[in-house]
């Protein structure tokens, strides 16, 4: 029979060695104040996102990254969503401060100031043929509303010169989807919320489990497990936005409360079981106790992970780059959460019990028992 919970030191060590190089990368975030670590996107630091569409299909996202740095938008990233989009966000520019293009309304104003100079001898119908020269390219400023679509492409401050010199190096932008900016406030308050969010749900957790078993070594030993997660997840994401620049968004918080309760899940199964047998087999040791409740849910834990690893593993290859991120903390996170509630939450519950038992002189192990009967 597998001894995991003999084996329960190996399983401590490579958890160490996953989640200390983590926390290394992790604490380098405020250290380097951002330079090294994890990397954060504008939701998180404010900016501007634009989602343009050029006429010409063949322009790639490194090749506007590679202009846009060029324009001095050093932080700029750019990726292709399914629909042929380029999402561009900078978190050097704030729309707030350029003014907003106002081409749409200036058809409008245009036949009033015709208006005024006519004479009295001439009809008030008279002026209603001056609106159809508006559209037309003379006397009037370059058309910058897309045909078919309520956006227009801005042409005022610095992301009208950013748009204007894109036109100018990739040919005419064919339709924009979206151009939104995000406050540094905006960004302060979804940071202080993703924190609540997270210890809100901590502990809660605790104190559910705690109730659930009646036992506070349940409780505080699945909390563990979760922060190993936790550390296991941000400390990759922290490592690949040192090397590789991947940033954290919006959806990384959502992954996160998706992993907490995926490991939760997990370990609730295990626990339920140390429960069951705890009370069928009062005779036998904590350990073979907790062993046999890891073994007879092992089949269950592995199929059920397997099978969310397969469908995460089909959206992080085939999915697109919107959502790449979010399904790679998701990956990350249940395989850490199966991993974690298996061979560590329960293996640290058999830890705590015997140190209890050793405090109390009630130790008995299997290993003293069988040394005695030889």
């Amino acid at each position: 029979m597998l001894d995991i919970v003999g084996k329960r030191r190996w399983f401590f060590i490579l958890s160490a060695l996953i989640t200390i190089p983590g926390l290394f990368f992790i604490l380098l975030t405020p250290i380097t104040n951002g330079a090294e670590g994890l990397k954060f996107s504008i939701d998180y630091t404010g900016g501007s996102e634009w989602s343009i569409r050029f006429q010409n299909p063949d322009v790639t996202a490194d090749q506007v990254r590679q202009e846009l740095i060029s324009l001095g938008q050093e932080d700029a990233s750019v990726t292709r969503t399914g629909r042929g989009f380029l999402d561009i966000r900078m978190s050097g520019l704030d729309l707030e401060e350029t003014p907003q293009p106002t081409a749409l309304p200036s058809p409008s104003a245009a036949p009033s100031s015709s208006v005024a100079p006519i004479g009295p001898g001439v009809p008030t119908t008279a002026p209603s043929p001056s609106p159809s020269p508006s559209p037309g390219p003379t006397g009037s400023p370059a058309p910058t509303a897309i045909p078919g679509q309520a956006t227009t492409i801005p042409t005022a401050g610095e992301i009208g010169a950013i748009a204007k010199a894109l036109q100018a190096k990739f040919g005419p932008i064919a339709e924009q989807a979206k151009l939104s900016s995000i406050g540094a406030v905006v960004s302060a308050d979804l940071i202080q919320e993703a924190v609540i969010l997270i210890l809100v749900g901590s502990v809660g957790i605790l104190l559910w489990i705690t109730l659930r078993f009646r036992d506070v070594k349940f409780g505080v030993t699945a909390l563990v497990a979760l922060l190993h997660d936790v550390i296991v997840v941000l400390g990759i994401f922290a490592i690949l936005g040192t090397f590789f620049g991947v940033k954290v968004d919006g959806l990384f918080v959502t992954a996160m409360l998706t992993v907490i309760g995926f490991s939760v899940h997990d370990t609730i199964v295990v626990f339920d079981r140390v429960r069951e047998n705890r009370a069928r087999h009062a005779g036998e040791a904590f350990s073979e106790v907790v062993n046999h409740s890891i073994l007879q849910t092992f089949g269950r834990s592995i199929t059920t992970s397997f099978t969310v690893i397969l469908t995460l593993t089909t959206l992080l290859l085939f999915g697109g780059s919107a959502t790449q991120e979010f399904v790679l903390a998701l990956l990350i996170g249940i395989v850490s959460g199966t991993y974690s509630s298996i061979f560590n939450a329960a293996p640290l519950l058999v830890v705590w019990h015997e140190w209890e038992d050793r405090r109390k002189g009630r130790l008995q192990t299997p290993t003293k028992t069988r040394r005695a009967t030889a």
